[in-house]
């Protein structure tokens, strides 16, 4: 299977996940709660992959110490914990659209840290796809029209100015995750290890933001069962087949082909909320496929 592919049917996964979690954060479940429970189970479902990198202990290098804890501390914790937070501060459809700046960030820390040749056509393609995954988000683009228009103090007060710091966090730790978890699958690092190594730092990283008190406890079982649905699909099936992608990719395409990413989002929502597609959605849908594939058959 291709590794544009592989990328693809992770983010199906990921789109997934937006039917469980949201609803969580809605019930007035600390965000923060839902993601110590995600890292704690995913970390106990792969510390066989632990166990398997015992034997690597002593190769281990200060840099893959720092890969591991980008991944897992920065990417998994504190960039999940700060797109979360930005919420609370900005209008949700300027922190989904500052959100498509974190190809930017992996593709500049790719070509500084791993070396990647960024070569014309491919920035030039790469343009064409980020076209593409802004359309997907018109109707994000087309609502912050409106609040520019009508109410722009909401985007320019000191409140805002924290939720752009949170935005930037999250773009910065997402956009070097997928940049240091290239640079350890390059390193010789199985896909299972990888997985083990980022959610085990991510749980450690995350124990001093949760609350130690009857807020970590969730409402109802059922509750339970759909962190661990959620666990399955968009932690366990999906980071593994994004690992396995990224083996294949370079870290440069593979930040391209996550843009995938919020097309499986508004689908899923489109299949079961009944929230239909329209036109430029279906159109940003079809360039950005037609120019991630470019990428990968041209090896740009």
């Amino acid at each position: 299977m291709g590794g544009i592919l592989l990328i693809i049917v992770a983010c199906l996964f990921w789109g997934m996940d937006t039917l469980i979690r949201y609803p969580l954060v809605e019930r007035g479940i600390n965000p923060v709660t839902i993601v110590f429970f995600e890292h704690a189970l995913l970390t106990l479902i792969f510390s066989l992959g632990l166990l398997g990198s015992l034997r690597r202990l002593g190769e281990l290098t200060l840099a893959h110490f720092f890969s591991f804890f980008i991944i897992g501390g920065l990417g998994s914790a504190i960039g999940t914990v700060a797109f979360t937070e930005s919420f609370k501060y900005l209008n949700p459809s300027l922190v989904i659209l500052l959100q498509k700046l974190q190809p930017v960030v992996a593709i500049v820390l790719a070509a500084l840290i791993l070396r990647e040749e960024i070569q014309k056509k491919f920035v030039i393609w790469a343009g064409i796809c980020l076209v593409g995954g802004l359309l997907v988000s018109s109707p994000d683009i087309e609502r912050l029209y409106h609040l520019l228009t009508t109410d722009l103090k909401t985007v320019t007060s000191d409140f805002a100015i924290k939720g752009y710091g949170f935005v930037a966090i999250s773009i910065i730790c997402w956009g070097a995750t997928t940049v240091f978890g290239k640079y350890l699958s390059l390193a010789g690092y199985e896909t299972k290890s990888i997985m083990a190594g980022r959610f085990l730092t991510g749980l450690l990283v995350l124990v001093p933001f949760v609350k130690w008190d009857q807020s970590l406890l969730l409402p109802t079982k059922e509750d339970y069962v759909r962190i661990i649905v959620m666990v399955i699909i968009s932690g366990a099936l999906a980071m593994w087949f994004y690992y396995q992608g990224l083996k294949r990719l370079p870290a440069k395409t593979t930040a391209i082909a996550e843009m995938f990413f919020p097309v499986f989002a508004v689908g899923v929502n489109w299949i079961f909320l009944g929230q239909g597609l329209t036109e430029l959605q279906l159109v940003g849908s079809g360039i950005l496929l037609f120019g991630s594939l470019v990428i990968q058959l041209k090896k740009y």
